[in-house]
């Protein structure tokens, strides 16, 4: 039994080791049961161990065990909230990391039905799909904007995408398209110049987030790059199993955002990447360094920041400073009152709820949600996960309908389509509602 969260190790993926190990960790999830509340995979474990007399993980079969990863969405809340993480207990407990090497190791072992691998295909090549869908606009979004429409459902039959699922449509052009025609707008003098980490689904979807990051940065005095060659991040795939498929997407970001750092560090700069994404925020920071690792991958997770954590960094060191921070004078719309959804790959983070200030510095009433909404990557996505994913998503729904406020917020695009479908209410990206209350206009 080998306990380890390095893909670089050579008993990593050895499937026998592998059982060895979960046995290890299912047995001390079961005894402590703290994290019975965050996704199906604990009561699971707990009930398949219960049902042994001698209460022994270790008579659990494959099955069971692989029902448990199955099951995991990686929202890695319970990391936050376990114990025993490595560095803070000698069990060296990391429960999202041990289903991701077990996913690995089943992506190479496990005979997968046909359109199960077409899903993992739809889902994992979203520069593919994003550039096919953006191309065909029109059409594609007359295709996928209805939810359970007659499309919707032969998508579902074939590619394995659940028809019920609100999809963001796609832009006609692009984000990276509309950055380079744009004229740059410093509203004051710049103070900071940071690299554009877009993201897939700002890229090709979600481009009015883009459009009002740079919006809301340049109001601030923050020049906005866009490095060419940027891929998707890989989460989609690395959640699949496919670690080749997810080196080979980390490598060429790497290369281009580690060659634009040092190129701004030479200029004396104090360069940063910035992410309005958390899941790919949370890929920068972390699975970089663990899958590829290097100087590079540690220079990019050092200098990569959440979009709104990297606003209240700089407003924070210049209130320091003695200056006034980012700039008060809110004349556009204010809510009054706004309900912020804390997305699950922000907080795993620990970056604090820097949305959440960020808001609040426009003076409107905010309510905090933090409940999962499910989705977690695209693992709410897949026809076969729904029905879990909207049993999860339940809490959230009920604290946003309790909240009834006159605004949502969240940072993940992913996750408010999945608030669109439980209550009916459009969300907006935070930087999207601090545009608004400066004031600046929808492109």
């Amino acid at each position: 039994m080998t306990t380890t969260y390095d893909p670089l190790h050579p008993k990593y993926l050895v499937e026998a080791d592998l059982r060895e190990e979960m046995t290890r960790v299912y047995d001390l999830c079961h005894g402590c049961r703290l994290c019975f509340k965050f996704c199906s995979s604990f009561p699971t474990l707990f009930e398949f161990i219960d049902a042994d007399p001698k209460q022994d993980a270790a008579t659990m079969t494959p099955a069971q065990q692989d029902q448990i990863v199955d099951e995991c969405f990686q929202c890695k809340l319970c990391y936050v909230n376990c114990p025993y993480i490595p560095g803070q207990s000698e069990w060296d407990l990391d429960f999202p990391r041990l289903m991701m090497r077990a996913e690995q190791v089943l992506h190479t072992t496990r005979k997968r039905p046909v359109k199960q691998r077409v899903t993992d295909f739809a889902l994992g090549h979203t520069d593919l799909t994003g550039r096919v869908g953006s191309a065909l606009a029109p059409l594609a979004n007359k295709t996928i904007e209805t939810p359970n429409s007659l499309p919707r459902k032969m998508i579902e039959s074939t590619a394995g995408i659940a028809a019920e699922r609100v999809l963001s449509p796609f832009a006609r052009t692009r984000f990276s398209t509309w950055f380079k025609k744009r004229t740059p707008k410093l509203a004051r003098p710049e103070r900071e110049r940071v690299a554009l980490f877009p993201t897939c689904l700002v890229e090709y979807q979600d481009t009015r987030t883009g459009k009002d990051l740079v919006q809301v940065y340049e109001h601030n005095g923050i020049a906005c790059e866009l490095p060419a060659g940027e891929v998707c991040c890989g989460a989609p795939v690395l959640h699949q199993g496919d670690i080749d498929g997810f080196v080979k997407n980390a490598r060429t970001n790497i290369k281009i955002l580690a060659s634009w750092i040092r190129s701004e560090q030479r200029r004396g700069g104090n360069p940063a990447v910035v992410v309005p994404q958390p899941t790919c925020g949370y890929i920068l920071k972390k699975d970089y360094v663990d899958y590829v690792g290097g100087p590079d991958a540690e220079l990019v997770a050092e200098h990569s920041f959440d979009a709104a954590e990297y606003l209240m960094k700089v407003h924070r060191e210049d209130k320091a400073a003695g200056g006034e921070g980012l700039d008060a004078d809110f004349t556009g719309h204010i809510p009054e009152t706004t309900t912020y959804h804390a997305p699950c790959h922000l907080r795993a983070q620990n970056v604090g709820l820097k949305s959440r200030d960020l808001l609040k510095l426009t003076g409107t009433k905010i309510t905090v949600v933090a409940e999962c909404s499910g989705i977690d990557g695209t693992w709410g996505l897949r026809e076969e996960n729904l029905q879990a994913s909207r049993k999860v998503a339940t809490k959230m729904a009920a604290a946003i309908k309790k909240a009834d406020s006159e605004a949502v917020a969240g940072d993940c695009s992913l996750a408010n389509g999945g608030i669109v479908l439980e209550t009916g209410t459009q969300p907006v990206h935070p930087l999207s509602q601090m545009a608004r209350s400066y004031g600046l206009p929808e492109d």
